[in-house]
């Protein structure tokens, strides 16, 4: 009796480690970033593209724009890394035309207006802002209020064959700008 007892005991513990052992690796395994990494894409009728990966912050109940973001300030357009911009087409955004390739954007919110940064230096982490040696261009988004609140900050490229409209949404606030490609 006491052998059956035992290897109950020890079937017991195995499996007690066995539990912790996954309860303590469940804790240990990274969780969700608080800006998590997205991206937008625009697929024109030739098959090229405009590609923007971000990171996507939350709003929290915090305010926004005019409080986390300043208005007036050069903001990074996201969290973490700067947002990158790559195009494989030649394209013209806002009346500044674009080479293919790679790029950082940013942006400069205002209540009723925004200006959207193209730059040619890449790799950046975001703020502070030191680059406007390496701007190509400048040029104003327009904006507006979003029918209902946006928690994630989010960026959207909708195409419409040679065209696409680039839009950033957050908290109650719309930038946008048209891109088309250079044929």
């Amino acid at each position: 009796m006491l052998t059956q007892e035992k290897a109950v005991q020890k079937q017991i513990v195995v499996l007690t480690s066995l539990l912790l052992i996954f309860t303590v690796l469940g804790a240990c395994q990274d969780k969700k970033p608080a800006s998590p990494p997205a991206q937008a894409q625009c697929k024109f009728s030739d098959g090229k593209t405009v590609t923007i990966a971000y990171s996507s912050p939350r709003a929290k109940g915090r305010k926004i724009f005019g409080g986390l973001v300043p208005y007036g300030e050069v903001w990074r357009t996201g969290a973490n890394e700067a947002t990158t911009f790559v195009t494989t087409a030649d394209v013209n955004v806002g009346g500044k035309d674009v080479s293919a390739g790679n790029y950082t954007i940013f942006t400069v919110p205002n209540a009723d207006k925004w200006t959207l940064i193209i730059n040619k230096k890449t790799g950046e982490w975001g703020i502070p802002y030191k680059y406007e040696a390496d701007e190509l261009a400048r040029v104003d988004m327009k904006v507006s209020s979003t029918s209902a609140p946006v928690e994630n900050f989010t960026i959207a490229l909708a195409s419409m064959g040679g065209s696409c409209t680039l839009s950033m949404s957050w908290e109650n606030t719309q930038a946008s700008i048209g891109i088309d490609e250079k044929k």
